[in-house]
């Protein structure tokens, strides 16, 4: 692993690099949207914390989305013990999570996570902490230039922590976005993901923060040139059809197996901001097929397959 730049690493810092982060993203999609702007809602959640939701919708680009931060504890309840595998008295966790559903079937949609998150004992003794995240592309149409671009912007961060790390979290991101229940469909095209990146001899805490940091702030540049390439495209209503037609696989993924989606509900969690994440129109016809050698059947032939893009 090359050397790199340790930064100390606070409870606070974290919080303010996520704060920030929310800031510099929602600042370059309503530039490039031009006419919708983020709202925002401060909320509080009943046993500790809060957070603040910023939505987009209706814009020139951008139909729906939202870029959100939590930071949120309280006690670990045996809800969590049996089914999240948390073991400890209390926890805390904050992070950014977004997802940008576009007007435009030729732009894809796009999620993104970055989290951290603390165990303590009855004492207030941190017992355990982690880091988890990662960005994924969901296209309705297959540009291979884009894939690559996205990818390879994902890999640039990751490179200089270790060169192995973003094929095996690209793998990770293959398996984890996945429908198992309609033979492992993929999504989308997949990006990185990982998770309980424990501090230890390979990447202790400090470094682990500047990996998160690399991973979050690449992301203007691995989405928003896509965007831009494409959110003139001209489309029909079939094309339409099809975007919420791969919605619908969203959709089920983010209800069945999201572990984000199931931690919000199970931690009372604001449910508004959890299901933010869910499109605006979605479709879900019986036994749908793209016509053989469509375009269409080319992005289920990537999703079905998962490539090598970088």
């Amino acid at each position: 692993m090359e050397t790199t730049t340790k930064t100390a690493f606070t409870k606070q810092a974290w919080i303010d690099f996520i704060h920030g982060l929310q800031d510099r993203i929602c600042a370059a999609l309503e530039k490039e949207d031009g006419k919708a702007t983020f709202q925002e809602d401060k909320w509080e959640r009943p046993g500790g914390g809060s957070g603040k939701t910023r939505v987009i919708a209706n814009g020139n680009v951008f139909e729906k989305g939202g870029v959100n931060t939590s930071v949120v504890f309280g006690d670990v309840t045996d809800i969590m013990r049996r089914q999240l595998g948390v073991e400890g008295a209390k926890w805390f966790a904050c992070g950014l999570s977004m997802v940008i559903h576009p007007n435009n079937p030729f732009v894809p949609t796009t999620h993104a996570n970055w989290r951290y998150f603390e165990v303590y004992d009855t004492d207030g003794n941190v017992t355990d902490c982690w880091f988890g995240g990662g960005a994924d592309l969901t296209p309705y149409y297959l540009f291979e230039e884009d894939a690559r671009h996205f990818h390879q912007t994902l890999k640039q961060a990751q490179d200089p922590f270790g060169t192995e790390l973003y094929p095996q979290y690209k793998r990770w991101c293959d398996t984890y976005f996945s429908n198992t229940h309609r033979n492992n469909e993929m999504r989308g095209i997949g990006g990185v993901f990982y998770d309980h990146l424990r501090p230890s001899v390979v990447m202790d805490k400090e470094q682990l923060f500047a990996f998160q940091q690399s991973n979050g702030n690449c992301f203007v540049d691995a989405y928003v040139p896509i965007v831009a390439r494409r959110k003139h495209t001209p489309y029909s209503d079939a094309n339409k059809y099809w975007q919420e037609i791969r919605r619908g696989r969203y959709v089920e993924f983010n209800l069945i197996h999201d572990r984000g989606t199931i931690f919000g509900l199970k931690t009372n969690g604001r449910t508004e901001s959890i299901l933010m994440s869910l499109p605006p129109t979605v479709r879900f016809e019986y036994n749908y097929q793209p016509a053989p050698d469509s375009e269409e059947a080319k992005l289920l032939d990537a999703c079905l397959h998962p490539k090598d893009w970088a």
